[in-house]
């Protein structure tokens, strides 16, 4: 693992990709226990990280480098934690249900919204699983507001805490 332009990275992959957390906009992560390793591995470089930069408060804050990249940060954290990221097909198709993670409107949050394949549903579920995505993110220090959006749907709004 290294720490290069505050980007935690694993294991290079061919072509000098690292790794890259499941923000479910992507095609489904492979499964298997060398997924769980690396992100197990990023997870806890995270972990690490906060507790070298953030002093006292450690890990119960995002670190700087998680706060330039935070649909990254918190796709990190939701994935370490067993949660299943939605998946989309190279035709754009939703494949998996899951969490998606993107940056907000508003400068300085991120939101993220529970979504799957039509008819799989993922409206039945989401405020259950959107409870759940919201109380480990606020276990790692961000804070989470559930809104309803457009066509009733809801999501959470992440930011840091202060």
């Amino acid at each position: 693992m290294g720490y290069s332009d505050g980007v935690v990275c694993v294991a290079q992959e061919p072509g000098g990709q690292g790794f890259e957390a499941a923000t479910g906009d992507g095609p489904a992560p492979p499964a298997g226990p060398g997924r769980a390793a690396e992100v197990r591995t990023a997870y806890e470089g995270l972990m690490q990280i906060r507790r070298l930069v953030n002093g006292p408060r450690g890990p119960e804050v995002p670190a700087p480098w998680e706060l330039r990249r935070m649909p990254r940060a918190v796709a990190l954290v939701l994935e370490a934690a067993g949660l299943a990221p939605s998946a989309v097909a190279p035709d754009g198709r939703r494949t998996h249900t899951g969490y998606r993670v993107a940056a907000a409107p508003e400068s300085g949050r991120v939101q993220v919204s529970w979504l799957g394949p039509p008819g799989g549903g993922a409206a039945e579920e989401e405020q259950e699983r959107l409870s759940e995505c919201g109380r480990v993110l606020e276990r790692h220090g961000w804070e989470c507001l559930l809104y309803r959006g457009p066509r009733r749907r809801r999501f959470l709004e992440v930011e840091p805490r202060r």
